[in-house]
C-alpha cells in the first residue's frame, strides 16, 4: 500500500506516488524518461523516446471517438529540486518521502514535483485507463522545463496529429491560461582579485524567506536573500571595514531565492560593532515584511582571527554595489490584462568561483521589446561593476488566440460543471506553449491544472479535493472532443 493509496483520484494518486520514486530534477530527466518509456510498454501503446529523452506516448480513440481529431496531453518530468538546509536528501537517488496532510500531498523536507509531476499522472490515468472516453491520444512529455524549456526546443512534432493541446502545468484551479511571458536566464561573472586580509572571519547567514516560483509569486514581494544580502553589506560597507571571502546562496534562477551565506573578514575591533549592526538590520528589515515573511533569519558570527585569503577592497565593493543595485523583481504591469505583470526579474543564484561571483538571473516579459530592453539594462550593470555575462534558455512569449475554439468549449463545460465561470488569463510564468506554437501553428492551446501550493519550495503541495475535481474536468473535456 503506497501512502497515497486511499486518497480520490486513485489513478491519478497512484501514478503520482509512482512517479515521486524516481529522481527527476531538472537535466537529471533519463530515469523519469524510461519510467514513461517502460509505462508505455506496459500498456502495449506506441511510444517515441528521442534522444534528449522527450517521450510521445500514443493510444487509439476510444469506441465511437476512433476517427476523432488526437487531443495532446502536454506535460513536462523535471521538477525542481529544492531541500531543507538540514536534510540530507540525494536527488538523484532517493524517492520523495511523501505524507498527507490537512487535505494536501507533501514531502517532507523538499519540495514536491507537482509542478509538473501531477500532469504525467494525469496523462497516464488517461493512457491506461478502459472506461473514460476520448479521442486519439497524443501524450507529449518534455524534460528540462525548468530551467531552459530545453526538451520542448528539442522536440520534433512533425508526428503528432492533433491541433487541440491541452497544457496540464497551470497550477491555480478554476483559471484556464491562454498566453504566457516569454524569458531567458542572464549569467553575470563579476571578476575579483584576491588579496591577504588581516582580521576576523565573521559569517552572516540568511535564511527562512518564503521563496516560490519567480513566475507565479514575483508579484507577492517575498524577500529575496541575495538582494537582501546586498542592503546588508552596502550598509555596512558604510560604518565599517572588511572584505568579502565569499558569497552563495539560491537553488535555482527560477526560484525566488530562499537562503545566503557569506563570509568576510573584518577589522578585529569593529567586529563586535558589526555583528550588532547585523541584529539591528534583521530587526528593521523584519518589520519592513509586516509579517509576510514570519521565518526571516539573519544571524552573524565570528569564527575566527587571523590573515587569510579574501576579495581586494575594490573587487568587494563592486561585488557589494552589483547585489545592491541590480534591479530585481517586478518591473512593470500588464495594460491588457490589469493586475498581471508584465516584465520581472530574478536573481536567483549566486556563487563565488575560483575568479568570480556569478548571478543568474531568470528575465520574463510577455513583451519582445521589453526583454530586449531588460538585455540592455542588465548589460549596462555588467559594464558599471566591469561584469561579463551569457545569455541563455531564451523562448517566446506565447500569445492569446481570439480564434481559438477550445478555449469557449472549456468555458461553456466549466460552467456546466461547476455552476461558474473559469478565469481566462494569461500567466507570467513560462510554459512550454509558446515554444510548441512555433513548432506547430495550427495547435489551438488551452493550460489548466488542481491548485499546486508553493511551487518551487519546501513547503509545496497538491491539494487533494482540488486534484479530484480537475481530473473530473480534463475526463468531461476529452469525452467532448469528439
Amino acid at each position: 500500500m503506497g501512502v497515497l493509496s486511499n486518497i480520490e483520484p486513485k489513478e491519478v494518486f497512484y501514478y503520482f506516488e509512482e512517479l515521486s520514486k524516481v529522481p527527476r530534477g531538472t537535466f537529471y530527466t533519463k530515469k523519469a524518461s524510461d519510467f514513461c518509456v517502460e509505462f508505455a510498454k506496459a500498456h502495449n501503446l506506441e511510444y517515441v523516446q528521442d534522444e534528449v529523452n522527450n517521450v510521445i506516448i500514443k493510444k487509439p480513440g476510444t469506441p465511437g471517438y476512433e476517427d476523432s481529431e488526437p487531443v495532446i496531453l502536454q506535460g513536462h518530468l523535471d521538477m525542481v529540486n529544492v531541500k531543507t538546509a538540514d536534510s540530507d536528501h540525494d536527488f538523484e537517488n532517493d524517492p520523495l518521502d511523501l505524507f498527507i496532510e490537512d487535505g494536501l500531498v507533501g514531502a517532507r523536507n523538499t519540495s514536491l514535483g507537482g509542478d509538473d509531476g501531477i500532469a504525467i499522472a494525469y496523462a497516464m490515468a488517461v493512457l491506461a485507463s478502459d472506461d473514460i472516453p476520448h479521442p486519439p491520444i497524443e501524450a507529449l512529455f518534455t524534460i528540462d522545463e525548468e530551467i531552459g524549456m530545453g526538451g520542448a526546443k528539442a522536440i520534433d512534432l512533425s508526428d503528432l496529429k492533433g491541433k487541440k493541446c491541452l497544457n496540464l502545468d497551470s497550477e491555480f484551479e478554476g483559471v484556464l491560461t491562454v498566453g504566457c511571458a516569454g524569458g531567458f536566464i542572464y549569467d553575470t561573472y563579476i571578476p575579483f582579485e584576491w588579496s591577504e586580509e588581516e582580521g576576523t572571519k565573521i559569517t552572516i547567514s540568511l535564511s527562512g524567506l518564503q521563496g516560490g516560483h519567480s513566475g507565479a509569486e514575483i508579484q507577492k514581494q517575498r524577500g529575496n536573500a541575495h538582494k537582501i544580502m546586498g542592503r546588508v553589506l552596502n550598509t555596512l560597507a558604510k560604518d565599517y571595514d572588511f572584505n568579502l571571502i565569499s558569497i552563495n546562496g539560491g537553488s535555482a534562477a527560477n526560484v525566488i531565492a530562499q537562503f545566503n551565506e557569506t563570509i568576510i573578514v573584518a577589522d578585529s575591533e569593529q567586529t563586535e560593532a558589526i555583528l550588532g549592526a547585523i541584529t539591528e538590520l534583521k530587526e528593521e528589515i523584519s518589520a519592513e515584511f509586516i509579517g509576510s515573511e514570519p521565518d526571516f533569519v539573519l544571524t552573524a558570527r565570528a569564527v575566527e582571527k587571523g590573515t587569510m585569503k579574501a576579495f581586494d577592497a575594490d573587487s568587494t565593493s563592486r561585488v557589494i554595489a552589483y547585489l545592491y543595485g541590480v534591479p530585481n523583481g517586478v518591473q512593470c504591469y500588464d495594460r491588457s490584462f490589469p493586475g498581471a505583470v508584465e516584465t520581472s526579474l530574478n536573481i536567483g543564484i549566486v556563487e563565488t568561483t575560483e575568479n568570480a561571483v556569478r548571478a543568474r538571473f531568470q528575465v520574463r516579459s510577455s513583451m519582445k521589446s521589453k526583454l530586449e530592453d531588460m538585455k540592455n539594462q542588465m548589460s549596462m550593470w555588467c559594464e558599471l561593476v566591469g561584469a561579463s555575462y551569457e545569455l541563455s534558455g531564451e523562448y517566446p512569449a506565447w500569445g492569446f488566440d481570439e480564434n481559438s475554439k477550445l478555449r469557449p468549449m472549456m468555458i461553456e463545460l466549466y460552467k456546466e460543471m461547476f455552476g461558474t465561470e473559469p478565469t481566462v488569463e494569461t500567466t507570467h510564468g513560462g510554459l512550454e506553449c509558446g515554444i510548441l506554437f512555433d513548432k506547430k501553428p495550427d495547435l489551438d492551446i488551452v493550460s489548466f491544472g488542481p491548485n499546486l501550493l508553493d511551487v518551487h519550495s519546501v513547503k509545496e503541495r497538491v491539494d487533494i479535493a482540488s486534484t479530484e475535481r480537475s481530473w473530473e474536468y480534463l475526463k468531461a473535456i476529452l469525452k467532448a472532443c469528439k
